[in-house]
């Protein structure tokens, strides 16, 4: 399967490179370039993206109002946003997970990076491999502009659920949580579509953003036993 890639980014340059970088891989294509939030949720609408590649900071629409109206959009139901930040200064992360995004990226990860990210987002698999996904959610769920969760918390699930949970947050995929916890990677995967459905999250990000909020999952602990 080819994935679709929309690229939303304000800076023509960045843009182009991403463009290049994706043209390159053949299991994917371009399908339209934004440079502002509102042109994306128009081009993802019109170009029938598998993912956008969202910048934060546009104008016009910032990159988290626009992945907002594109995980409300029904009809684009299907639509994986993959969120770029710029780590040090980027303070949206969090906000952007609750919009609706995926998974992010830093903006200075490496070419082959973006690529698996692209690739694991659009098929689910995992938010992305644990280094900076877990470290910029553990850093800004540690400040101020934490946010509360609305849904359920951990404390509907089963003890099993819970340590599936953890491991989610921690970035491991469904195979490494088989291979941690000696099961089966249909068993894994079928774990983590119960904890989706209790908790009612969209994605693996939300069951990210849930375990921290929670306190189930503090910076700087251990796997669980």
């Amino acid at each position: 399967m080819t994935i679709r890639v929309l690229l939303a980014d304000d800076q023509n340059l960045v843009r182009a490179a991403f463009a290049l970088l994706v043209a390159s891989a053949p299991d994917m294509e371009v399908v339209g370039e934004a440079g502002t939030g509102r042109e994306a949720v128009e081009l993802a609408r019109t170009e029938r993206a598998d993912l956008v590649v969202m910048d934060v900071r546009m104008p016009d629409l910032d990159g988290i109002e626009a992945t907002r109206l594109i995980a409300a959009d029904e009809d684009l139901a299907g639509v994986k946003v993959l969120v770029l930040t710029t780590y040090d200064t980027d303070e949206n992360v969090v906000e952007a997970l609750h919009a609706g995004a995926s998974g992010f990226l830093v903006k200075d990860t490496k070419p082959a990076e973006l690529l698996d990210a692209i690739r694991t987002v659009t098929a689910g698999d995992a938010l992305l491999s644990p280094g900076p996904t877990a470290r910029l959610i553990e850093r800004f769920l540690r400040g101020p502009s934490s946010l509360h969760p609305s849904g359920p918390g951990p404390d509907c699930l089963s003890d099993r659920e819970r340590q599936v949970l953890t491991l989610v947050a921690r970035g491991l995929t469904n195979t490494e949580i088989a291979d941690t916890l000696g099961l089966s990677p249909l068993t894994a995967k079928t774990h983590v579509s119960r904890i989706m459905g209790k908790l009612e999250a969209r994605d693996r990000a939300q069951l990210v953003i849930v375990a921290y909020e929670s306190g189930l999952v503090t910076p700087g602990a251990g796997q669980p036993q």
